[in-house]
């Protein structure tokens, strides 16, 4: 029996060679590649491997080598149409149907290879021609070299209606086979099908064995209804389940141990130029689960890397919902965030490859975006809300499908709960070192926690999640010198100023802070600028380019602050673990705080109106919440320690 070539593939695409094999066979990883007993002779030393990046194993002690199916019929005696039938069954596949349509719907679909390969020359010719002049300008503007444009096989699409239409004519190709390849707009109210691609510069996409399948194609003119536009759907081309780039991506990710993951098509054509060719990129839709599969027969752990803007942002929260369910010990995915405003492609053009190299370096595992994404803007200061939070991130843990990388998930996202809410302890009824405590008096008194002896601390007289220190509230650091700048306002600005890692990380968060001074909002807006457009990474480097701004007093009083007041989170000196830890709590509680500021003029308007009761109980416990914030800073557990820091202060 023939079954189709596409189906064949599919199976391979979704049955990694890996965990077919792993039934027989007790695999353990090495570099990329897994090794293990060979299955067909007996032995004491490993000499079996298998390649999932490559798609085939090779037993060394028999010289057997093959796929799944050719695994299956070596170890279970079966044909290769059973072989065929039982991985197809496992993978949720329909075995093709056996007849004379069927024959001919395989025999069509290689002829579509066929129309769409003809398709592509004619862009490609399009493009060095005298009417491709607009087209090159547009792909010289963007950095494309010749090297690459020939590479990728980009070409042009002329505003004719009717030039690749007569063009494919000319070569023999039916009007059917043309729209079967979605190359052609048609209707039953349309008289003569035409052209789908006009005045477009084109990207051909390819399938994992490098045959195109489908186009891209980007806008020349600015008022085109679509700045991108890809093929239709067809019988070669499910854009859900295909990645732009798997062809050459492939080798490169097998060769690195890497694969990175952008947005379009054009950036993962900038970075291969750039000489990181592991990338491939999705087509015009979130990441899918086919997709996710694809990536990870590539490799372990790929790097999803997405713009610093918001809608960067909603992409990588996406993904994760996508993948957690579905990652393992051996599976899962990182994120790379860019600088805001910037996208693989203008980072590439405007810093090159290191720039964008030290983005990839510095990716970040998947519990952080998850932990990240859950507490980014969170309001704790109620149990309800500290429970809800609680519920969220166990409800996340608990989709995750494999019982060990849960466990693990639980556990880690209960020891930063503990953290975010300054609990000590599996229990969470003791607070940290440096507790809120009441005298007689009823006055606050600040337990420092000091070692002693044998670097033994004291433990706090009390516990309390929430710490409110009148020294705090007193500190020149926080009130300033003859200053009425807001306590928090002067501290989110000073680790802003001291680690502009912070900015570039949480650009967008920093640049909606809302100051309620005026000099301090137009520092803001600056210092933002400076580490964002101009990519300023280092703290003397922004004081500098600040101080050529006309900001060098607003630099000199925070300065003062930062001497006088001793509160060493901020500091320059801090690492840049805890500094962000203390920064983004204070980002949140200022937030709660303006929030809580406003309700209150609200409610002071209300009960200034009509003075019932239902309006002072309302007022009361706004007062209550706003004071709670005022001077209050969460701690959390094991903070300091990677500043060098045995003990904790505030």
């Amino acid at each position: 029996m023939r079954f189709p070539p596409d189906f064949l593939d599919d199976i391979r695409a979704r049955l990694p060679l890996s965990a077919v094999v792993a039934r027989r066979v007790k695999l353990k990883k090495q570099g990329r590649e897994w090794r293990g007993l060979s299955p067909f002779n007996a032995e004491k030393t490993p000499s079996f491997y298998v390649n999932d990046q490559k798609g085939f194993y090779h037993c060394f002690s028999s010289g057997k080598h093959g796929d799944q199916f050719s695994f299956i019929m070596e170890t279970e005696g079966l044909s290769f149409p059973e072989a065929v039938e039982r991985l197809a069954g496992e993978a949720g596949l329909k075995m093709p149907a056996v007849s004379a349509q069927a024959s001919d719907a395989s025999d069509k679909r290689r002829g579509l290879y066929d129309v769409l390969e003809l398709a592509a020359r004619f862009f490609a010719e399009n493009l060095q021609g005298r009417q491709g002049a607009a087209a090159r300008g547009y792909v010289a503007d963007r950095g494309l070299s010749d090297e690459t444009i020939a590479e990728f096989r980009i070409g042009y699409a002329s505003s004719s209606r009717e030039a690749l239409r007569q063009h494919l004519i000319a070569k023999g190709v039916s009007l059917e086979d043309m729209i079967a390849g979605g190359l052609l707009i048609h209707g039953e109210d349309i008289p003569v099908a035409y052209d789908r691609f006009r005045e477009r510069v084109m990207f051909p996409i390819e399938d994992h064995r490098g045959r195109v399948v489908a186009f891209g194609g980007r806008a020349l003119a600015a008022d085109a209804p679509a700045k991108y536009l890809n093929s239709p759907e067809t019988a070669l081309f499910h854009k859900g389940s295909i990645v732009f780039n798997a062809a050459r991506a492939r080798k490169a990710a097998h060769q690195t141990g890497r694969l990175v993951v952008v947005e379009g098509y054009v950036d993962a054509i900038m970075l291969t130029q750039a000489g990181i060719g592991e990338t491939v990129a999705p087509l015009g839709t979130a990441l899918t689960e086919d997709q996710l599969g694809l990536c990870w027969r590539m490799a372990d752990e790929p790097i999803l890397c997405f713009d610093g803007d918001k809608a960067g942002l909603r992409a990588a929260y996406r993904a994760i919902e996508l993948a957690l369910p579905r990652i393992s010990a051996e599976k899962t995915i990182r994120f790379a965030l860019l600088p805001a405003g910037l996208d693989p492609d203008d980072l590439v053009r405007q810093r090159g490859r290191a720039a964008m190299e030290d983005v990839l370096n510095s990716a970040r595992p998947l519990v952080d975006m998850l932990w990240e994404r859950e507490t980014a803007a969170i309001d704790i200061t109620t149990p309800e809300r500290r429970a809800g939070l609680e519920r969220r991130v166990g409800a996340l843990a608990a989709s995750i499908a494999d019982a060990s990388v849960r466990r693990h998930y639980e556990d880690e996202l209960r020891r930063r709960m503990r953290r975010l809410l300054g609990q000590d302890g599996e229990s969470g009824q003791r607070a940290p070192r440096g507790s809120y405590r009441r005298t007689g008096q009823g006055q606050a008194d600040w337990q420092a926690g000091r070692a002693g002896k044998g670097g033994r601390r004291r433990a706090p007289a009390e516990a309390g999640p929430i710490v409110v220190s009148e020294a705090l509230r007193r500190s020149p650091l926080l009130r300033g010198q003859n200053s009425d700048w807001p306590q928090r306002e002067a501290l989110l600005m000073v680790g802003a100023l001291n680690h502009p890692l912070l900015v570039s990380r949480h650009a967008e968060m920093f640049s909606q802070l809302e100051f309620s001074d005026a000099v301090l909002t137009r520092l803001q807006k600056a210092l933002a600028a400076q580490v964002v457009n101009e990519g300023i990474d280092t703290s003397d480097a922004l004081s500098s380019a600040l101080t050529g701004l006309g900001f060098s007093r607003e630099l000199q009083r925070l300065g003062v602050f930062m001497r006088q007041g001793g509160l060493w989170f901020v500091s320059v000196e801090a690492d840049i673990s805890d500094a962000e830890t203390s920064w983004l709590q204070m980002a949140a509680l200022h937030r709660r705080a303006r929030n809580i500021h406003r309700e209150l003029k609200l409610a002071e308007a209300a009960f200034a109106a009509e003075p019932n009761a239902e309006n002072d109980r309302r007022l009361m416990s706004l007062w209550r919440e706003f004071s709670l914030l005022d001077g209050a800073e969460a701690l959390v557990e094991g903070y300091g320690e990677l500043s060098g820091r045995v003990e904790r202060n505030v």
